[in-house]
């Protein structure tokens, strides 16, 4: 499906009636492409159209991240440029039992009250809000702004994949604004850093034995999932985990192989569902659903606050072609339990803040067997490369072929910067806009801030963002009362950055 830019005033739909229409009527037109994080080239090839529409250069690269500029107005048309920056990629998470197809489906928007989410889906608003304000920047002409350089990136929620090969050459800013914020209370001013791995382990494939002709999908089901940075904290399971531990206890009794593991949405979502299928002995069939119910009671037990759902299935499945090897399963459980998931250090310096934390957050197969994918989270970069040193000695005691690779951008910490001049104009324009006085706030998150600072350089960033809750979930919503509050904090905010 191809997709023309078209302007919010002649999109109509779900959000017609909220304002502001310029902000929400693209966040709408969004919501209609599919975004999902590696297929970012259609909603990229229609910014590059909206762009060209308004008649404003755009370029699209290979990774489909895209940069629009745009003089400056207003009398500000001499200032030093300003960067606008977002990600047009989305968390794709799903209910259980609905059936979408994120390759191909729109979202589903829905109204609740002060809040827009989507049927049954992850919402996207993560980035999707964030985009929208920059959209609405360049479409506008009746307020003052600095040239504008917007750059979109892509792959931002797998391993910041498209910033890590985006050609920040072509950018003549050294300040820059981005919208990849969560609250509407505070204003980001210096965030952690983060890097992806892999852990690649090989099945040894071979035929079930031909005693094993009975098989069952152990599932797990019913978590919460989250955010791998917000929610991190907050001791929720991890479903790769509990499944490893429970083909371990069905190992432990009985002679199992194991075919088609599969869990977690993406590497920086905590994995809400995975499922493996187990090849038995039919008379050991029995014995294998007690363990497991037995193993789902005291589940239900330790996770009874933060994960109450919780609970693992048997359903029906094929015996498949090939399986495991006995080695490789047990490869495979053992390091899915001792890759390190959850928080690993608190930060000493900012009171109640995660310094170090990583996230085990899908397991897929590959042609040779299956693949692990985990996000590092730190404010320190020694404290990152140390914890995957950590996976890398794991990996060489595993043997059996099993490697571990980084993927996508080590992207580094933005730290703090308390004279920075574009926290100052916006804490002031804060105050005049909105009547209050913001948050300044140095978040355990990671977000691209520090690439940019790094590899530009950018000498001043602050985030300006929304309220927004369950990122990386089905539950995620946006309050749109906050985009109406925020969408005049942005005009200002640029229009005083002469």
């Amino acid at each position: 499906m191809s997709h023309t830019a078209e302007q919010p005033s002649t999109k109509t739909g779900v959000l017609d009636g909220l304002e502001p229409r310029e902000v929400l009527g693209y966040f709408e037109i969004l919501a209609g492409i599919p975004r999902g994080s590696g297929n970012e080239s259609q909603v990229a090839d229609w910014v590059v159209d909206f762009a060209r529409s308004h008649g404003l250069e755009a370029v699209k690269d290979q990774r489909s991240c895209v940069l629009v500029r745009k003089p400056g107005q207003g009398g500000l048309e001499n200032a030093a440029p300003l960067i606008l920056h977002g990600h047009l990629d989305m968390v794709c998470e799903k209910a259980e039992g609905v059936e979408f197809d994120f390759v191909n489906d729109p979202i589903r928007l829905v109204v609740e009250g002060d809040y827009i989410t989507a049927d049954g889906t992850s919402l996207g608003a993560d980035n999707g809000i964030g985009v929208s304000y920059i959209l609405a920047l360049l479409a506008s002409d009746d307020f003052p702004h600095p040239p504008l350089e917007a750059v979109l990136t892509a792959m931002e929620e797998l391993g910041k994949g498209g910033a890590a090969e985006f050609d920040t050459t072509q950018l003549r800013g050294r300040r820059m604004i981005d919208f990849n914020w969560i609250t509407d209370k505070e204003i980001l001013a210096g965030c952690s850093g983060d890097v992806t791995f892999t852990v690649d382990i090989p099945a040894e494939f071979e035929s079930a034995p031909t005693t094993h002709s009975a098989a069952r999908l152990l599932m797990v089901r019913g978590l919460k999932g989250g955010h791998c940075e917000f929610d991190i904290q907050l001791e929720r399971a991890n479903a790769l985990q509990v499944l490893a531990r429970a083909v371990l206890a069905v190992s432990n009794r009985f002679d199992v192989r194991i075919a088609a593991p599969y869990g977690g949405a993406q590497n920086n979502a905590i994995p809400a569902d995975a499922e493996v299928v187990l090849v038995a002995r039919p008379e050991d069939l029995d014995g294998i659903a007690e363990v497991v119910s037995r193993l789902g009671a005291d589940l239900a037990v330790e996770y009874d606050v933060a994960d109450p759902d919780i609970r693992l299935d048997l359903g029906a499945a094929d015996v498949p072609d090939r399986v495991f090897s006995t080695a490789a399963a047990h490869r495979l459980t053992t390091l899915t339990l001792l890759i390190q998931h959850g928080v690993v250090r608190w930060n000493l310096h900012v009171t109640d803040r995660v310094e170090t934390s990583n996230n085990l957050g899908t397991i897929r197969p590959t042609e040779r067997g299956v693949q692990l994918m985990s996000t590092i989270t730190s404010a320190l970069t020694s404290r990152k490369h140390e914890l995957y040193d950590r996976v890398r000695a794991l990996v060489e005691l595993a043997g059996g072929g099993v490697t571990t690779a980084l993927f996508g951008l080590d992207a580094p910490e933005f730290p703090y910067r308390p004279d920075s001049e574009l926290l100052a104009v916006a804490s002031q324009a804060y105050r005049d806009v909105l009547g209050e006085e913001p948050a300044v706030e140095v978040s355990q998150c990671s977000l691209e801030l520090g690439m940019f600072s790094r590899r530009v350089p950018v000498a001043d960033i602050i985030s300006i963002g929304t309220e927004l809750h369950a990122l990386h979930s089905p539950d995620e919503k946006v309050n749109h009362r906050s985009v109406e509050r925020v969408w005049p904090l942005v005009k200002e905010v640029v229009s005083r950055l002469g």
